[in-house]
């Protein structure tokens, strides 16, 4: 039997709050539908019914966010470049704007 590190989730209102606070990081929307589009992967906790960490997510408008999820416009590839690049620009906008909680350590990019 193989065994796997537990994972460390995060789960925090005023993180997922924040993620409301700047465009979305795909189209740049800025509509008032931004929310936290937490990742898809199992790598970042995601699995089942089990939403990844709070650190894993970008901020999306709901129809970015809804494609992402359900939408069959995006290739599974897509959705993940999509997602990914996003990401990668939420982390440092939510941490440069002043907006990342304290006490929550900033993931990796």
């Amino acid at each position: 039997m193989t065994s796997y590190p537990k994972f460390e989730y995060v789960r925090s209102k005023p993180l997922r709050e924040a993620y409301r606070l700047i465009p979305c990081q795909h189209c740049g929307a800025d509509d008032g539908t931004v929310c936290c589009a937490h990742s898809n992967w199992s790598v970042h906790g995601k699995g089942g019914r089990i939403k990844a960490s709070d650190v894993y997510a970008a901020s999306l408008c709901s129809i970015c966010h809804f494609q992402l999820d359900q939408g069959f416009l995006w290739s599974d590839e897509q959705k993940l470049e999509i997602w990914t690049a996003a990401h990668k620009k939420t982390i440092p906008l939510l941490v440069s704007g002043g907006h990342w909680p304290k006490g929550i350590e900033v993931p990796q990019l």
